[in-house]
């Protein structure tokens, strides 16, 4: 089954790595040349591609992984008129529910199949083709491809019709959201406490509080290190469709509000391109003496 993938940043760069490793992929394209020739260096002989055009018409599969819902709309544009019928469209971007239904209309107005596949478990999840992904669309269309979507993601869950993986990736990043809260906090807490933070991070990390993001984030948080894994930028523009669809429902999410206006300041000093874990900059600042 030949498959090509779109977007070739953060995620989607180790994706085609994979299905490149795995003889699955058959063209990448990405919107900035650069990011296409930096991966080119990393692995000689990936087929790369200069139009979207050439990899639509040629691949059954095409993947998509781009950073938000404008960006989508205009891979879209380049998309359309070289789909047909037989082609399978899974957008593993985290976009709002109503773009992903928009852009699922246009794809059956041609023939093809769309599936919103968003996925979780950050960079390292996709170097490792370990990421979950949570997908909504016509479910025999995801069994076609489930053989190509198994070499970047270790979980597949069918959510539902178009528009329930986005829903559910929604769901994921208000938790997300609060689990940076959560930690971040702690361990500023702990650290104005004077606590051995070595030993206080292996104990926590063994007991209730054990967590994903304390065993993959917080060793680094204490050193105010914060490579780029997932950034606060990005995560800001997932929580604001978080928030519209809280609002669709009447409710506002304290999680939400509260992380949302942290990541605002986080963006004005300069910290919206560091992982999201760059939340203990502010968490420390609330003990140290000499602050504003």
């Amino acid at each position: 089954m030949k498959t090509g993938i779109i977007g070739l940043g953060a995620m989607g760069a180790p994706m085609a790595l994979n299905l490149y490793r795995a003889s699955l992929l058959h063209a990448a394209w990405n919107r900035t040349p650069g990011r296409a020739a930096a991966l080119a260096r990393e692995a000689p002989g990936l087929p790369l591609v200069t139009q979207a055009q050439a990899l639509v018409r040629e691949c059954e599969v095409v993947l998509i992984s781009v950073a938000d819902d404008e960006a989508l709309t205009q891979v879209m544009e380049r998309m359309q008129p070289h789909l047909g019928p037989g082609k399978v469209v899974v957008d593993t971007s985290t976009v709002s529910a109503e773009t992903a239904c928009a852009v699922a209309t246009r794809v059956a107005a041609v023939g093809s199949a769309f599936l919103d596949a968003p996925v979780s478990g950050g960079v390292e999840g996709a170097r490792n083709g370990s990421l979950v992904m949570m997908v909504g669309g016509d479910a025999q269309a995801l069994e076609r491809v489930r053989p190509v979507l198994s070499v970047i993601a270790s979980h597949i869950a069918y959510m539902g019709p178009v528009g329930s993986g986005q829903g559910t990736k929604a769901v994921d990043q208000v938790m997300v959201a609060g689990i940076n809260q959560a930690v971040a906090e702690s361990l500023a807490f702990a650290q104005a406490l004077g606590l051995p933070m070595g030993r206080v991070l292996e104990v926590v990390s063994a007991g209730a509080a054990a967590n994903w993001f304390l065993s993959n984030r917080g060793a680094r948080m204490v050193r105010q290190q914060y490579p780029a894994g997932f950034k606060v930028a990005l995560h800001r523009k997932d929580l604001n469709i978080c928030k519209q669809m809280a609002a669709a429902l009447d409710v506002q999410l304290p999680t939400v509000e509260m992380t949302l206006i942290h990541y605002k300041r986080l963006l004005n000093a300069g910290l919206g391109n560091e992982d999201i874990s760059a939340l203990y900059h502010l968490k420390k600042s609330m003990f140290d003496k000499d602050r504003a």
